[in-house]
């Protein structure tokens, strides 16, 4: 990593506070075979944001995964990646309005966790990853655009792989499930999201998040 580096100008390093290697295998939402390399993660700021600090991860798990389907160039990769990941870095500080609507879905996405109340639509200010899906810190949302019932069966999809779930009976939207049994899930929470239906009653009177873990079964096995 080090002789990497030594290759970057000086410009497109300042602010990054620490450039590392995680271990995690951070695999795309609907694609089998394509896995994030790496991630820049603003950390620190103030003002309009040219003092940013960020850290930039390479995913030493995802490379691996990559490395296993066929002909892979790790040291091209890495160049690659860490290029495309401080490039990153360089357009978060030229954006204020990203970095607080990145900071201030950290906070919510930190209330769910604790079970405290948060805004049920924080995570469309997250990483959008494709239609429907968004990243917000290791955490992964699948946005469910269909309305459904508590009894009923879900259909979604996950890195290539199809599968259901069954919606626990009495949940009502906006109802956040966290899914358990993803072949490859993310390093984080895979959660698949029940938004509530857009009404009159729910601008004077918003509903709690109702939050429950569930198994998911495979389709395609």
């Amino acid at each position: 990593m080090e002789r990497l580096l030594q290759r970057v100008p000086p410009a497109y390093v300042d602010g990054v506070v620490a450039v590392e290697v995680s271990p995690k295998t951070v695999p795309h939402p609907a694609r089998a075979e394509v896995y994030t390399l790496g991630e820049c993660i603003p950390l620190e700021w103030s003002g309009s944001g040219a003092d940013l600090h960020s850290r930039v991860v390479l995913y030493h798990g995802s490379f691996a995964a990559l490395a296993r389907l066929g002909d892979f160039d790790w040291r091209e990769e890495a160049w690659e990646t860490l290029s495309h990941e401080l490039r990153h870095h360089l357009e978060w500080r030229a954006n204020q309005a990203a970095l607080e609507a990145f900071d201030w879905a950290a906070e919510q996405n930190f209330a769910r966790h604790e079970s405290q109340p948060f805004d049920p639509a924080f995570y469309q200010s997250g990483e959008k990853l494709t239609n429907g899906v968004y990243k917000v810190d290791d955490d992964v949302f699948i946005e469910n655009d269909r309305g459904v019932g508590s009894g009923e069966w879900l259909e979604l999809a996950w890195h290539g792989r199809s599968y259901r779930v069954r919606v626990p009976g009495g949940l009502r939207a906006p109802a956040f499930l966290r899914l358990e049994g993803l072949v490859e899930p993310p390093p984080g929470d895979a959660v698949l999201v029940l938004p509530a239906r857009p009404s009159l009653f729910a601008v004077w009177r918003r509903r709690p998040v109702a939050q429950a873990t569930v198994m998911v079964e495979r389709r395609d096995a």
